[in-house]
């Protein structure tokens, strides 16, 4: 084709297909999102089997295109969840990222602010805002009755320091004043007997 030729429409996709590749903004890792309804669960189903995989992504505009089209909290009926992880790993306490670990809380509303408080973690996750980035696992939206929650998972809950950096990056991140407060898996997973929180910020 010499350079007087017009292309046809399928060189034209071609072309475009390869400068929107360029553009693409991509991200310091990859990331996961995840559903998991229990507001109907099977009689005897072992938790986690509602746990779904959805997407995968690890550009900005995979991410916005999600984000815009399916994941936002206040969409989600009652006793369902959102999670964001780390591709790779799955939001479940046997995970061996997850295992040693435990969750910063956050309570907040769907008729409120937690779309709000959502999004702002996810672009604090993706956008590596936080100093101890590794050490985090992924955020969890839980829609329940009585109290809407955000949970920001990481691996090492024994690692104090660690975990009161997170817990004080992520609440100058939601710029809340409602205390947040970190447990352990371990302590979670007893039905008695568990300490409660952890640490508080």
């Amino acid at each position: 084709m010499s350079a007087a030729e017009p292309i046809t429409a399928a060189e034209e996709e071609v072309v475009v297909a390869a400068a929107e590749k360029e553009e693409a903004h991509k991200l310091e890792r990859k990331w996961a999102f995840w559903f998991d309804n229990q507001s109907k669960p099977k009689q005897g189903a072992a938790w986690g089997s509602s746990l779904r995989k959805l997407y995968t992504f690890d550009t900005v505009e995979q991410f916005w295109c999600l984000h815009d089209q399916v994941f936002k909290p206040s969409k989600i009926t009652m006793n369902a969840d959102f999670h964001l992880f780390k591709e790779g790993v799955e939001p479940k306490w046997e995970d061996p990222e997850c295992a040693n670990g435990g969750k910063w809380t956050v309570t907040c509303s769907r008729k409120g602010n937690m779309d709000n408080l959502w999004l702002e973690t996810l672009m604090a996750l993706i956008g590596e805002q936080f100093d101890e980035a590794d050490d985090i696992c992924g955020i969890v939206a839980n829609a329940r009755s009585r109290q809407d929650k955000l949970c920001l998972w990481t691996r090492n809950a024994s690692n104090e320091a660690a975990q009161m950096s997170i817990g004080r990056k992520w609440k100058e991140i939601l710029n809340v004043d409602t205390p947040l407060t970190y447990s352990f898996h371990d302590d979670s997973k007893r039905e008695r007997g568990t300490k409660g929180n952890r640490y508080t910020v």
